[in-house]
């Protein structure tokens, strides 16, 4: 019989520290003024959340955009850009929390991305702002007059930030999530669709974390539980062993070619580097590899060496399951897609954890039946 649940321990321990405290929808969402929109759109990325009434008789456009800064003391900001998808042109409403500790809202116009922010008339008429700060949301209420009637395509760009210096908005972050915060949406049927410019290197950022996702956060901690409790039944040797090695050799030559795209996806990032999030990966893959060159050096049961290779085999793929969900969740923030997945994969974890708990406890009545018989030891996979 191996050390008690760790296995257990660590699922229930990650889920719990990992589990987003932003999981929300935009039609649960509710205002303070009791203001109602007719459409809301959850924003891909960011955690972000836009909603919005359109009036084409008077060509006026009601948003509320509401979003977690970086920081307490950070800001939000939405745009439109008349001329195209992105940063440059964007006709931008900030919100943020003045001198006084008041929030406001403040309209820039982004000519370049080198020029000096200064607050200024935009390309709109804007009616009407406000902005409210709680529960770690800030909120962006405004009133616009297009000027181009009837059209009811734009695009629009949306951004958080760290913190305002002197009145002025401090430079964002450039996270992918920062650099993918645009698109487009149509005012009357709701459909927004993200920028496509970098869509070739966003699918293959998340073709990465899908394998990473598949092959170490779920088919490597499956191999483990089959490992630790199917062999405790007599009846279910020698098919544990192939279902372990089936369930991690197939996680083996998964993670390795997710690790490789990790490897592609870095060396055509110059100045942006994920320093943790890649160790981590290059750990597991020689944990990993080590693992199955050890496969081949297995001793048998009743070798006198079988006892420390056990110990062996144990500690290292102990100590990748822990580096294996630290870096599943190093590349969910890295990627910061929207909030269901990262909790569809808590759920997936939590209900892993509740599977080996409940064989952990039929494993131990089984082992201590065993022993209260006296008939025979505990059964040695």
């Amino acid at each position: 019989m191996s050390s008690p649940a760790v296995f257990v321990a660590v699922i229930l321990v990650f889920a719990s520290l990992f589990s987003p405290s932003l999981s929300q929808i935009c039609s649960s969402q509710q205002f303070t003024n009791n203001k109602v929109y007719a459409r809301c759109s959850d924003l891909p990325v960011l955690k972000s959340f836009l909603h919005w009434t359109y009036d084409a008789a008077n060509s006026t456009l009601s948003v509320a955009f509401v979003a977690p800064p970086d920081k307490p003391d950070g800001w939000i900001a939405w745009a439109i850009n008349p001329n195209a998808p992105g940063m440059v042109g964007a006709q931008t409403l900030f919100a943020f929390k003045n001198s006084k500790g008041e929030m406001v809202v403040k309209t820039y116009d982004i000519s370049s991305y080198s020029s000096i922010m200064e607050s200024s008339k935009l390309w709109f008429d804007v009616k009407e702002t406000a902005a409210e700060f709680s529960g770690g949301m800030m909120r962006l209420f405004a009133t616009l007059v297009l000027p181009e009637k009837g059209k009811t395509t734009l695009n629009h760009v949306w951004q958080v930030g760290p913190s305002v210096t002197d009145g002025f908005p401090a430079k964002h972050g450039f996270q992918p999530a920062n650099l993918n915060s645009k698109g487009t949406f149509d005012l009357l049927s709701g459909e927004s669709k993200s920028s496509a410019s970098g869509d070739s290197r966003v699918t293959r950022k998340n073709i990465h974390g899908i394998l990473n996702a598949i092959s170490w956060g779920f088919l490597f901690p499956v191999g483990i539980i089959i490992a630790r409790y199917m062999r405790t039944f007599k009846s279910a040797d020698p098919a544990w062993f192939y279902l372990h090695i089936s369930c991690q050799c197939s996680a083996y030559v998964i993670g390795v070619a997710g690790w490789a795209t990790g490897l592609k996806l870095g060396s055509e990032s110059k100045g942006i580097t994920y320093d943790v999030h890649r160790n981590i990966g290059i750990a597991l893959f020689c944990l990993a590899t080590l693992q199955v060159f050890a496969l081949l050096l297995r001793p048998k049961k009743d070798h006198k060496y079988r006892f420390y290779w056990n110990i062996y085999h144990h500690g290292v793929g102990y100590t990748m399951l822990i580096l294996s969900l630290v870096n599943v969740f190093k590349g969910l923030d890295i990627l910061d897609p929207a909030t269901k997945w990262r909790s569809a994969y808590i759920g997936i974890l939590v209900v892993l954890g509740v599977i080996a708990l409940l064989l952990e406890v039929v494993t131990w009545i089984v082992v201590l039946k065993r022993k209260s018989n006296k008939t025979t030891k505990p059964y040695d996979g």
